[in-house]
């Protein structure tokens, strides 16, 4: 290739880079434009107790309804004892963007509620972790 042709090459890419970044911030929205949020970041310890997290689009500050959060994991990292973790439970919700659970939290202490979620119109996995403190 000749070393015109390269250079005629590479200004092309350079002249199609930068015509696509006014678009950088807004075409290619993803999973960091959303946040889990604890709707009351405590709780008593002890066995079925609800726990809800609401799913916020950042940008908007809106709820996010119908999510499928797909994966969830409760454990007491924040203690130092990830080992600790407790059963999970999907409850119903008829609030949009309200997801609840249900939960045994043994003992009182700091709990993280990590989320992997689906969002519409999202190809990326929304994840997100969530504190929550067991009182007694």
């Amino acid at each position: 290739m000749s070393h015109n042709r390269i250079h005629g090459f590479f200004a092309s890419v350079v002249v199609a880079a930068v015509a696509l970044l006014p678009f950088a911030g807004t075409a290619f929205a993803g999973a960091q434009d959303y946040r889990f949020e604890a709707v009351q970041p405590h709780v008593k310890s002890g066995k079925d107790r609800e726990i809800a997290v609401r799913l916020i689009h950042v940008p908007s500050g809106k709820p996010i309804p119908n999510a499928v959060i797909f994966q969830t994991r409760l454990d007491m990292s924040p203690n130092g004892m990830a080992d600790m973790a407790a059963k999970v439970k999907p409850l119903t919700s008829d609030e949009p963007g309200i997801y609840r659970f249900q939960a045994e939290f043994g003992m009182a202490g700091g709990w993280a509620f990590n989320l992997a979620a689906k969002v519409p119109g999202e190809t990326e996995t929304v994840r997100g972790k969530v504190v929550i403190t067991a009182t007694k």
